[in-house]
């Protein structure tokens, strides 16, 4: 399909700069194809959805991968800066580099405000992509992160106003439990503890998996065809003790709802081999079109997108094309606040053809 056909116009304000307080009082559009949209809250999922249904949240943990410092070559300083999207192993990192053009291969880094996280750039890549290999590895690097990084917000928020001190807590879930992502999953980001009891006491299962959000999820389609467009990998785990509780779930009648695209992403990998869920450890780069017929999720609850992105591909294969474009239609014009921090929604499946 032609990128083109995914194309919306988004004025400016509509992009959220900070979330709903509390969090579960922002907005929530729901989208089930072939009725009248619904506009509720977040705090409606009390209402809307049923004992038996199961909620499948991503409990991965953003580190603050936003890292500024010093470039050492011989006598030479250079101030340069890195976010960090892609774990190599345990000492090594991708990460895009600004100014890349400052850095050379072996160059020496000093990072953090007092230059105490030492790493070298152990490769070049396109686009101002940087391999960094760092001195410390493992448990010491993540927490050494954390010390000195910034949260990573998406360059649409980053370009309206600098990273606040509340980011560190506003970009992170309230069950984040997994260090490893670079992004946060934002659909999970409406939930509070409380709404979270709520749900548990009305009888709604919460499930938990991992999936490394990467910074890629932002990088813009530079293919005309959804053809030829080269999908990022991220690394997720589904263990065999959630793949028997959802399997036992939809066969007493409940429903599977993705917290995120995310949680989405990883379910329906896990059951594309097979098409039944089975459990799943690794990367996964599966990328989904209109026309991709889904096996795991009944119900995606997700936050609005970018025009032309991968992910707006995706609700628009869930729920239908013509159905998100209404959707989107009515969410601009009634007010929503879009990506990161913004509103919400639920999307119900669109029916498939056997």
């Amino acid at each position: 399909m032609l990128v083109s056909e995914f194309d919306f116009d988004l004025p400016e304000d509509r992009i959220a700069l900070h979330p709903a307080e509390p969090r579960d009082s922002a907005r929530l559009l729901v989208v089930h194809p072939g009725e009248p949209l619904r506009d509720r809250r977040v705090t409606d999922l009390l209402d809307i959805l049923r004992a038996g249904d199961v909620l499948v949240v991503n409990d991965t943990k953003v580190l603050p991968a936003e890292l500024k410092g010093t470039r050492i070559r011989g006598e030479n300083r250079a101030t340069v800066s890195f976010n960090l999207h892609k774990r190599v192993d345990a000492r090594t990192w991708r990460a895009f580099a600004r100014p890349a053009k400052r850095l050379q291969i072996l160059d020496r880094l000093e990072l953090g405000d007092d230059g105490s996280l030492l790493a070298r750039v152990a490769g070049k890549g396109e686009t101002g992509e940087v391999t960094l290999e760092f001195d410390l590895g493992g448990a010491p690097l993540d927490e050494a992160i954390k010390a000195h990084g910034a949260m990573p917000l998406p360059p649409y928020i980053e370009a309206k106003r600098g990273t606040e001190a509340r980011d560190k807590t506003d970009y992170q879930t309230v069950y984040a439990a997994v260090d490893g992502a670079v992004a946060a999953p934002t659909a999970g980001l409406h939930f509070t503890e409380g709404l979270l009891q709520k749900l548990r006491d009305k009888g709604v299962g919460i499930e938990r998996v991992t999936l490394h959000v990467g910074a890629g999820t932002f990088l813009p389609m530079k293919a005309d065809d959804t053809d030829d467009h080269v999908m990022h990998a991220e690394w997720g785990e589904l263990t065999d003790a959630v793949v028997h509780r959802l399997d036992a779930a939809r066969a007493a009648g409940g429903r599977i709802v993705a917290v995120g695209t995310t949680s989405l992403r990883l379910l329906e990998t896990a059951a594309r081999a097979t098409g039944s869920l089975a459990p799943f450890v690794g990367e996964t780069d599966i990328f989904i079109t209109p026309g991709f017929r889904f096996r795991a999720v009944d119900l995606l609850m997700t936050n609005f997108h970018l025009p032309r992105s991968t992910l707006f591909m995706l609700v628009s294969a869930f729920a239908g094309l013509d159905t998100m474009k209404a959707a989107y239609a009515h969410a601009i014009g009634s007010g929503y606040r879009f990506y990161s921090y913004g509103d919400s929604s639920l999307l119900f499946r669109q029916e498939q053809e056997d």
